[in-house]
């Protein structure tokens, strides 16, 4: 199976899965609800979830056993997307090209739509047909991802230098936490799902940050050189923002050298530890690094 084959065959797995999430702990009938679904099954590259059942096969179990995990990071990570829109954060009228939460449902229902994404997901993972204390550990690791070790941390570094110049040392604390504490608590929950030891866990996990700031950087770069269109939301904010990022800093040619060097380093170190096992996610390393949306 090549490399499109097999994230096809995660998407399906996480979408069948999703399916029966949203049935189960959001039924429509309820307005906030229907705010939290139109979000979350809007579609997007579902990047969070396929690494989390990715992490678990490299670890020796299965993709099914981690989806419903999979599910419980997406549902958390869209919430972060509903709130980082508002009037408040971002400001941004669209996502993945259709108007977001908040233009769509209002701010407060936007706002309540968030709330519940956030707490479902952990009765999500409460009810994964996984071992307990595999529960216990995903429930944790995305307690940490997410929380004032994590995102919430990033989004508050990010807001604190919205309009400050800032070097390369605190962009990278800044993304660290906005961006790669997700991805890293995405992976733990695959490998909590495979009963993955110790040194499984710091070898994702260092995988999973430099992932993440790779991710970041292309992200700074493509708000300079695509379109709206193309990204299906905003773009030249930064710039409207005097923000600095790693496309400002270095220029688009740098900030991508940068991303290269990194993303090489990354996938050099998980393919000397796993060999062929790691093909998989050194490939979507690689169409992350070289993504145009």
């Amino acid at each position: 199976m090549n490399y499109h084959q097999q994230y096809d065959a995660y998407l399906q797995t996480f979408n069948d899965r999703l399916t029966t999430c949203c049935d189960a702990y959001l039924p429509l009938g309820s307005q906030v609800n229907e705010a939290a679904r139109y979000s979350l099954l809007a579609g997007g590259k579902r990047v969070r979830a396929v690494l989390c059942m990715a992490a678990c096969e490299l670890l020796g179990g299965e993709a099914s056993q981690a989806a419903q995990l999979a599910c419980a990071v997406e549902m958390l990570h869209c919430y972060s997307l509903i709130h980082d829109d508002l009037p408040c954060m971002d400001n941004d009228d669209y996502r993945r090209g259709k108007p977001s939460c908040h233009k769509a449902f209002g701010e407060a229902t936007a706002l309540l739509a968030g709330d519940l994404l956030l707490t479902e997901a952990f009765e999500v993972i409460a009810a994964a047909p996984v071992s307990e204390t595999a529960r216990v550990r995903a429930s944790a690791a995305l307690a940490h991802g997410a929380g004032s070790a994590g995102m919430v941390l990033g989004q508050e570094l990010d807001l604190r230098y919205e309009s400050q110049p800032v070097g390369e040392e605190t962009l990278r604390l800044v993304h660290r936490n906005k961006t790669g504490a997700l991805i890293n608590a995405a992976m733990q929950m695959g490998a909590a799902a495979a009963e993955g030891g110790e040194e499984d866990c710091r070898r994702l996990e260092q995988f999973a940050y430099d992932l993440g700031l790779v991710f970041q950087i292309v992200d700074d770069v493509l708000d300079v050189t695509s379109t709206s269109e193309e990204l299906g939301k905003p773009v030249g904010s930064d710039a409207e923002n005097n923000k600095t990022t790693f496309a400002t800093l270095y220029g688009p040619e740098g900030a991508m050298e940068l991303a290269q060097k990194i993303n090489a380093e990354a996938c050099g170190r998980l393919s000397r530890a796993y060999g062929e096992r790691s093909e998989f996610l050194t490939a979507l390393a690689e169409n992350l690094l070289c993504r145009r949306t």
